[in-house]
């Protein structure tokens, strides 16, 4: 039997998922494409990716009950990993285009249009992980592939002790924006790591590692 960690990846209608299957299977993950509800909530890692606009998602999402599968999974303690717009929705909010949109409000806060002279911020960017990142563990100073004009610009959730503080990454483009948020069981990406080269692959492969519920 496959010792490789079983990740589901949202089938819901977001694009761009099968690059992300391919990453993941590359990082050492065994990596299925799926909207099954026991796949999805038994996995040992969810994957919720997402690209377009964050309205769309969020009904997408709702059509195929992805809010109620990602809450069973983290009251559960299992991992979630969302990127792009898979991380935005995870925020209370999204204000895009003058459109106020309710998200899966995992995290307090709003996404919102970044301050830049260019938009979409597309491209190849450094990043400011804390000092705490596993998902970031010997990559701090590689750069990761962005495409996007939103972002959450500020951290709001207070954590007290005895939860651990979270680990979150910083951007600047225009401004600074976080670039991924490693919260417990719930982490998320503003990048495509399935578009970042061997950065990206190797960002998957810490996520994976951590999951620490390989089958045999």
């Amino acid at each position: 039997m496959s010792s490789r960690p079983l990740v589901a990846v949202l089938d819901y209608g977001s694009g761009n998922v099968h690059s992300a299957v391919k990453a993941l299977v590359a990082a050492g993950a065994d990596a299925r494409l799926t909207r099954d509800r026991d796949l999805v909530l038994e996995a040992d890692g969810l994957v919720v990716p997402g690209v377009g606009a964050f309205e769309a998602v969020m009904g997408a999402l709702r059509a195929h009950r992805g809010g109620d599968l990602i809450d069973r999974r983290l009251a559960g303690g299992r991992p979630v990993l969302g990127i792009c717009v898979g991380m935005q929705v995870l925020f209370e909010r999204g204000v895009e285009r003058g459109v106020d949109s309710e998200g899966l409000g995992e995290w307090p806060g709003a996404v919102t249009q970044l301050e830049a002279p260019v938009l979409p911020h597309m491209g190849w960017n450094t990043v400011r992980p804390d000092a705490g990142s596993r998902l970031f563990a010997g990559i701090e100073q590689e750069r990761f592939y962005f495409v996007h004009s939103y972002a959450a610009q500020r951290w709001e959730l207070d954590v007290q002790p005895p939860f651990p503080a979270p680990a979150l990454t910083w951007c600047d483009y225009g401004e600074p924006f976080l670039a991924a948020v490693e919260n417990g069981p719930l982490a998320a990406t503003q990048f495509h790591p399935e578009k970042s080269g061997d950065a990206g692959i190797r960002l998957l492969a810490n996520w994976i590692d951590g999951l620490g519920a390989a089958t045999v």
